[in-house]
């Protein structure tokens, strides 16, 4: 097995009812569910090729991440083999208002390549892919999947949730930058350049492009990424202004 620690990436996302328990914390089978997906992405962008999940072990909860939480899976591929990965994943969950940060979980996911999927290529031969290829000076860089679900009747990714995913990156980002609580107040343009098409990657890159009073302008790009070739194409290009509000939902002043 070759040893590898580099090239770590994020899938980013906050708790929302729909995707708790009970006690008002995430879920563990969601929890689960976002660990695979990032996991599966780590070890195509390593190997370029086909992936299923094998199995995973020494999943272990020692803190939950409550509802409203920034949720942040990062995952590394740690070993490769000649059909095989292994890729470290670990979940942290931020306060919105505070900032602090606990590590809810983590575990090691064993990605194999399928049956027909370049298998007489070792995977150790390969060099790793490169995987910050946008903007390395953004605030915040989150990678995701287009399903069928998020589709539209073309088999690419429908704008509205293109835009969903965008304006999610900027709430986040907006948040960490001014520790208050942000809602989205306009979005200024969105040029929507090439689309996604279903199973590839989405790369989005969020950077705080100025702070006022009480709002917060972030320029969100979104990139389509091909899982198998690795090509990259400038997908969206959008501008959203966040204002900090009260409890009464007045706006107020960013401290």
């Amino acid at each position: 097995m070759v040893h590898h620690t580099k090239n770590t990436i994020h899938l980013t996302d906050i708790v929302f009812p729909k995707d708790t328990n009970h006690h008002d914390t995430l879920f563990g089978g969601a929890a689960m569910a976002y660990m695979d997906k990032v996991a599966f992405i780590a070890a195509t962008r390593f190997g370029r090729r086909s992936f299923v999940t094998g199995s995973c072990e020494n999943i272990g909860f020692q803190a939950p991440a409550h509802k409203g939480n920034i949720v942040d899976f990062s995952a590394t591929v740690i070993e490769a083999g000649r059909r095989s990965l292994k890729v470290e994943v670990i979940m942290q969950a931020e306060s919105i208002l505070t900032g602090e940060k606990v590590i809810c979980t983590r575990g090691i996911f064993n990605m194999v390549a399928v049956n027909g999927s370049q298998d007489d290529v070792p995977l150790c031969d390969l060099e790793m892919a490169g995987t910050t290829r946008g903007d390395p000076n953004a605030d915040l860089r989150i990678v995701e999947l287009v399903f069928a679900d998020d589709t539209n009747h073309y088999g690419t990714l429908f704008g509205g949730h293109g835009l969903s995913m965008m304006a999610k990156a900027s709430f986040i980002a907006a948040s960490q930058k001014s520790r208050a609580v942000m809602v989205l107040a306009a979005v200024e343009r969105t040029d929507f350049q090439t689309p996604i098409s279903e199973g590839q990657i989405v790369d989005l890159s969020a950077t705080v492009m100025s702070v006022g009073n009480s709002s917060v302008k972030v320029n969100v790009k979104m990139w389509g990424e091909g899982l198998l070739t690795g090509e990259r194409k400038l997908c969206a290009d959008s501008d959203f202004i966040m204002v900090a509000v009260d409890k009464t939902g007045s706006s107020k002043k960013i401290s």
